[in-house]
């Protein structure tokens, strides 16, 4: 078993709305890597926190939460190719909603519930490798990653792609109330104090605006293969 540090991870960074989490998955299937949605843990704890009736300001309960999240993934279907299980629990549609997404980013910008995360999402690191798909993979949790992607859209297309997200998941809610809500989430994510939402100083940046999910897939895994292939006659 190779030790952790030495098993492959793209780290793949971006806003809501960039088309990370598809791409993540699409070159996790490619690749025969594990994959990591790190903002599920963030979304299943805003879950939980909300269901316990816990303030999103109380620190030290949601760290104590954070420590205890009994949360697992499992294959899904075309709609949904990761479920999420919270203490056993389908909680794969409850995590996706608007709602649970700015409650995630409240929870999020605590320091002690992102110190409580690290080590579980440090965990997923596992051979054959790992796809990371987050806001802060490649510059905080796995700062060694070999790949390092940030995507990023214009907020126009961000939007536009979220909205058919939700629609697709039966989910209704207006063009207009998501501007909002992405402005806002981006603020939060730019603005906090640990780990903010920006690219790792060495990722690649690659802007999906007017980029088909195809061509996106095809460059990431570009970018992947040299990098790795660096990293591999470098050692």
């Amino acid at each position: 078993m190779p030790a952790a540090e030495d098993v492959p991870v793209i780290a793949i960074d971006g806003p809501v709305g960039s088309g990370k989490g598809t791409v993540a998955h699409r070159v996790a299937a490619e690749l025969g890597f594990l994959l990591l949605d790190s903002g599920a843990l963030y979304r299943v704890l805003a879950l939980a926190a909300r269901a316990r009736g816990a303030s999103f300001e109380d620190a030290g309960t949601l760290a104590h939460l954070a420590d205890r999240l009994d949360v697992a993934f499992a294959a899904g279907d075309a709609t949904d190719p990761v479920r999420t299980l919270l203490a056993g629990v389908d909680v794969t549609r409850e995590i996706r909603t608007e709602q649970c997404g700015n409650d995630a980013s409240h929870v999020s910008a605590c320091p002690e519930v992102r110190d409580a995360l690290l080590v579980r999402q440090r965990g997923f690191r596992r051979p054959p490798g790992l796809v990371a798909d987050g806001r802060d993979m490649g510059s905080v949790v796995f700062p060694d990653a070999p790949v390092k992607v940030f995507l990023t859209a214009a907020p126009g297309v961000r939007v536009e792609r979220r909205h058919k997200q939700l629609m697709a998941k039966g989910i209704d809610v207006s063009v207009a109330r998501l501007f909002r809500e992405l402005a806002e989430r981006d603020r939060r994510d730019r603005e906090r104090a640990v780990a903010p939402l920006k690219p790792a100083e060495d990722a690649v940046v690659v802007d999906t605006t007017g980029l088909d999910v195809d061509f996106v897939v095809a460059r990431v895994l570009e970018i992947a293969r040299l990098r790795m292939a660096v990293v591999s006659r470098d050692e």
